[in-house]
């Protein structure tokens, strides 16, 4: 078989370590309550090769590069339909899945923060994700209250999953290298997801906040009218020291009329 081109258009760096591709795969925990995953662009197999092997669950496969759909039909023969050439961002899970799956992959750079979107939209299908990304993404994802890294990426992630990151990746295990390095977390949905609030207004809220992060709440919440409704001490403090939980409280009061 003739081996796949990395296209630069769809972000892609094809892992070539195998030690790092089963600690990927082996950071994958069945035990929470999946019978089947998902991996998202699989390129040439390197994660594959260890994911087939498991009895555990059963795996499928979605690559938007027809080339490497092409490579995997040939490589994979025994996966059949369970190898989806299409777009992950655009897939309709129900159509495929019946029940609770997995998410795993080395994911395109350029759509890191649509994935991480994707899978919490569709939370009720996905009690896990493991996944490498940018490692600034991934520490994104990751981080507390307090720093600038801390965002709207941390707070809708963290509203519905625990965050863990897990290791680092240097550029030189992959072809081509990218010019940064590289980190894999691992998303676990929380027991309870039910927030407690408006979650539309919840989603408005977070990015509102932090789409001015260096203002004052008063100021980023205006279009809210928080003004008698939050307290002032509240409204004086900046997106980024809030917690999800201060999130959800500020949306209660403002669902108050």
């Amino acid at each position: 078989m003739s081996l796949v081109r990395a296209k630069k258009h769809l972000g892609q760096h094809f892992l070539t370590d195998k030690n790092i591709a089963q600690k990927i795969v082996e950071s994958l925990r069945p035990e929470n309550a999946f019978s089947e995953v998902l991996e998202v662009g699989p390129g040439m197999g390197v994660l594959t090769d260890f994911l087939v092997k498991k009895t555990e669950y059963k795996t499928s496969l979605i690559d938007i590069d027809g080339e490497s759909i092409e490579y995997l039909h040939k490589k994979y023969p025994e996966l059949k339909e369970r190898i989806i050439h299409g777009d992950f961002l655009e897939m309709d899970f129900s159509t495929v899945f019946k029940d609770q799956f997995a998410i795993i992959g080395n994911f395109p750079y350029n759509i890191s923060s649509q994935i991480i979107f994707k899978i919490i939209d569709n939370r009720d299908l996905v009690p896990e994700m493991v996944g490498m990304f940018q490692k600034e993404v991934g520490e994104r994802v990751a981080a507390k209250p307090g720093g600038k890294e801390y965002g709207i990426l941390s707070v809708l992630s963290q509203a519905f999953y625990k965050i863990e990151y897990l290791f680092t990746v240097k550029p030189g295990v992959f072809n081509p290298p990218p010019k940064v390095n590289s980190g894999v977390i691992r998303l676990t949905r929380k027991e309870n997801t039910n927030l407690g609030c408006n979650e539309k207004l919840f989603f408005q809220v977070v990015k509102a906040a932090f789409n001015q992060r260096r203002k004052q709440l008063r100021n980023a919440l205006s279009q809210f009218q928080p003004k008698g409704k939050i307290d002032e001490t509240i409204l004086e403090l900046r997106a980024e020291k809030l917690t999800v939980e201060d999130f959800v409280k500020i949306t209660q009061l403002l669902e108050t009329k």
